[in-house]
């Protein structure tokens, strides 16, 4: 397993998309990393747009950025309500500053511009968040994974196997 012994946070809140929450769940996990699902801390279970459930095995309170090696935000409209979290926000903010990856797609942008993560990064996702990482110091990119730095993001589920590519590759070399 290329990825045994990284540890990777997959944030959670209500209304995440849900190829966008399950798929780097899985495809992480199966390649070996251990994956810790990390919520709000308002429940224990959040729903996904289509009011599929993920269980959280923490709260961002609970945990840090230095348990993990990445810190991977799935879309939806899952990041807006993450933003009203500042542990969340925090927790970004401190695995970016750190040098550890962070990764988002879709929406996920909205919490990398909140965190202070697209500064000076180029940066892609879902299109009408572009004047949001444009406005945070961003540089807006139409592909469908951009990997700078410690960043990495997508733009739509359709793009979710180049991004959890990218992840991976990215683990396997730090």
């Amino acid at each position: 397993m290329s990825l045994s012994g990284k540890r990777v946070a997959l944030l959670i809140e209500d209304e995440y998309q849900i190829l966008e929450g399950w798929y780097p769940y899985l495809r992480l996990q199966e390649a070996g990393a251990d994956v810790k699902v990390v919520g709000s801390g308002t429940k224990s279970s959040y729903d996904s747009k289509e009011h599929y459930p993920m269980e959280a095995d923490a709260s961002a309170a609970e945990v840090s950025a230095a348990d993990f090696d990445a810190v991977v935000i799935p879309g939806g409209f899952a990041p807006d309500n993450m933003r009203l979290h500042p542990e969340m926000v925090d927790l970004v903010r401190e695995a970016y500053e750190s040098g550890k990856l962070v990764a988002a797609i879709c929406h996920g942008g909205w919490m990398l511009a909140s965190a202070g993560a697209t500064k000076g990064r180029k940066i892609t996702g879902y299109l009408p968040i572009k004047v949001d990482v444009e406005n945070a110091g961003g540089t807006w990119v139409d592909q469908p994974v951009v990997e700078d730095g410690n960043v990495i993001t997508s733009r739509t589920p359709v793009d979710l196997p180049d991004f959890g590519r990218a992840i991976v590759n990215y683990l396997e070399r730090a």
